[in-house]
């Protein structure tokens, strides 16, 4: 079990079932769908009559979010409706959030190297983030890729990297990204990795106290600071590009 945040922040443990209780149509959705237990693609089809079909109207999922299972899919449709109902400023649902600000279809995050040791390299972890109690689903939050590169470039002093010009590029304090870091880089598309919105019962998800709060959650696919997110489900550790930022 493995435990990471492109933000770099502290490991814990999510709840086996976390709920988003601001909306009573995901928790009617979780009651339906079973929970932790379901596994496997969600699939929609129609047929309507013998003819080629016409293309669908309107932005269609990307692979990341096509490929979510049932009980993930249900998180990410419900946050798209309240994206969609109560109107976030630059808000947008997941498949136009990944075509605007994910459009190589590549995530990256970062980690400290200690963390990355522990949770990653001594227990031969499988998967990146922070993991349900049984291990079988873990969480990563994660920024396009391009984005992250450049602003780490930026922080370079010499051969290493300025925690606070960093922590400055990405709204966040310095301290979170002090000593070796390392840089983890995934095709979530190519991967096969569900990808969708963070909400706030995700593990990390720390709410915001105040507008001038910049260490927490925003819902809506951006950071505190302004920086595009987005959550990956059971990224594998196998398919990444890993780089040591000293």
């Amino acid at each position: 079990m493995s435990s990471a945040s492109w933000r770099a922040g502290p490991p814990d443990r999510a709840p086996q079932a976390p709920r988003d209780r601001g909306s009573r149509v995901y928790v009617r959705r979780m009651k339906l769908i079973g929970g932790w237990t379901v596994r496997g693609l969600v699939l929609l089809a129609a047929v309507t009559g013998c003819g080629p079909k016409p293309p669908p109207e309107g932005p269609q999922p990307s692979a990341g979010v096509s490929i979510c299972d049932a009980y993930q899919a249900a998180i990410s449709r419900d946050a798209d409706e309240r994206v969609q109902g109560d109107k976030y400023d630059s808000t947008v649902p997941i498949a136009q959030h990944l075509a605007t600000s994910f459009p190589d279809g590549r995530a990256s995050w970062l980690m400290k190297e200690a963390d990355y040791q522990k949770y990653v390299v001594s227990p031969g972890a499988k998967k990146w983030g922070r993991c349900n109690k049984s291990g079988d689903t873990c969480y990563v939050f994660a920024a396009p890729a391009g984005a992250l590169g450049e602003k780490v470039k930026q922080s370079m002093t010499g051969d290493r990297h300025d925690p606070v010009k960093l922590g400055e590029a990405l709204g966040l304090p310095a301290e979170r990204f002090e000593g070796p870091l390392r840089l983890m880089t995934l095709d979530f598309g190519k991967a096969r990795t569900c990808a969708r919105l963070p909400v706030c019962t995700d593990p990390g998800a720390y709410e915001c106290k105040s507008a001038e709060d910049k260490e927490c959650f925003k819902f809506g696919g951006f950071t505190a600071g302004g920086a595009p997110e987005i959550m990956l489900i059971n990224a594998p550790v196998a398919e990444t590009q890993i780089d040591a930022i000293p």
